[in-house]
């Protein structure tokens, strides 16, 4: 069985967040100065563990094994929300920092760590582990701009020192699979008092901008009778998506609608435009699509009531990936070895770097509980004793994976 040092674990993962500190929380967005530097310290505790290390040219930071014989990969990614929580994808490469360490000695098990770049989409969703895996093109790159303030991509790896470097590609052979290890974000565990999350599916998410042309004028002069304000038009279409969606939901099912814009969002102007971003998420493709159905309706719907004009795109979608069931049962047995009765199978109701490594290798996740599901926030936490036993699940689960792999 690898020991796993607990409170080296910890004392990492407190360090890693004093790079962006903010109250208890971390502020550390994608190629910023502060995420630059956190690379950099990664990679030299990568060193420090005997991996053969490099950042590359997406800010992927990878420390590979030099001589075991089977092989996990295992990581996450480093860079936080704004503003954001101190585990957030940190507790997934601390972790498997810390199974490189455990595993050093042992000829027949080795551990790759990766730190990716960009899963929260500062510049685009999963930049980082879309590039290892190939699904990252040159020409993605020339087009995508910061989510914030539209700075260029390529000017941001200028910055960051990493342009010009080779971009890193997944060798499938090398692998027996992907493991990466998480908070869960929710509160499933945390309210049942439950210390061990399986991952059985990621969720897909599906968004979709709406747009409500009106028309632009005076809010003095314009008679109520006479507005076509796409500001009234989008909150009405938002009450009736809130009003429709409960019924055609499941379980699990969530939507939200996370941005509203006006246009010329000033006091004394009625608005001409609007524009809003709805989300859902489902481990259910086939309910995915009756949302959208549902949505596409309510849509064509408030065209032709008017007095608005109302159009729709579709920004991205990504589809629910289930996660290796072999795995899943090595995960669920040492869950059971430490925590006997304190594990549950779950889908995932965020989305990760495991469905994109799905793509080409068996992959899996494991959940610690989050205090209160509270994440994508500065008070985000998890009980110390939490974090040291769910570093020994991890590390357990993945020998059994590399014993099995033979």
């Amino acid at each position: 069985m690898p020991k796993i040092d607990g409170q080296r674990v910890v004392a990492d993962l407190k360090r890693l967040a004093e790079f962006g500190r903010y109250k208890t929380g971390v502020h550390r967005p994608t190629y910023s100065p502060t995420d630059v530097e956190s690379r950099h310290w990664l990679a030299d505790k990568f060193r420090e563990a005997e991996l053969d290390t490099l950042i590359d040219g997406i800010g992927n930071v990878i420390g590979r094994n030099r001589c075991a014989r089977r092989r996990l990969l295992v990581g996450s990614h480093s860079e936080t929300q704004p503003y954001g929580g101190w585990l957030d994808g940190s507790l997934g490469v601390i972790y498997g920092l810390e199974l490189a360490r455990a595993f050093a000695g042992d000829p027949a098990c080795g551990i790759d760590v990766a730190a990716w770049a960009d899963e929260e989409g500062h510049y685009g969703n999963f930049l980082g582990s879309r590039s290892f895996t190939g699904a990252l093109s040159e020409d993605e790159i020339d087009r995508t701009r910061g989510r914030d303030n539209g700075t260029p991509l390529r000017e941001a790896l200028e910055r960051a020192g990493f342009a010009g470097r080779p971009r890193e590609l997944v060798d499938p052979s090398r692998y027996a699979g992907y493991l990466e290890a998480h908070i869960e974000q929710g509160d499933t565990l945390d309210t049942a008092r439950l210390r061990i999350g399986v991952v059985e599916t990621i969720v897909g998410i599906w968004n979709y901008r709406v747009t409500l042309f009106g028309e632009q004028n005076h809010a003095g002069t314009t008679r109520m009778e006479r507005r076509r304000d796409a500001g009234v038009a989008m909150v009405r279409l938002a009450t009736r998506i809130h009003d429709r969606f409960p019924e055609i939901s499941g379980p699990r099912t969530v939507w939200t609608i996370g941005r509203m814009q006006l246009e010329p969002n000033a006091p004394s102007v009625v608005p001409g435009r609007a524009e809003m971003q709805v989300q859902f998420r489902d481990a259910d493709i086939d309910r995915l699509a009756t949302f959208e159905k549902a949505l596409h309706e309510l849509v064509r719907e408030a065209d032709r009531a008017g007095p608005c004009a109302c159009e729709i795109e579709t920004i991205a979608r990504t589809e629910p990936r289930p996660m290796d069931r072999g795995f899943q049962d090595q995960i669920e047995a040492a869950a059971e070895q430490h925590a006997p009765g304190q594990h549950i199978r779950l889908p995932s109701a965020a989305g990760h770097d495991a469905a994109v490594l799905s793509y080409r290798m068996p992959s899996a996740m494991m959940f610690i509980p989050s205090l209160r599901g509270i994440s994508h926030h500065w008070s985000e936490d998890t009980k110390e004793e939490d974090i040291i036993l769910g570093a020994q699940v991890f590390a357990d689960a993945a020998e059994r994976i590399l014993r099995a792999a033979g």
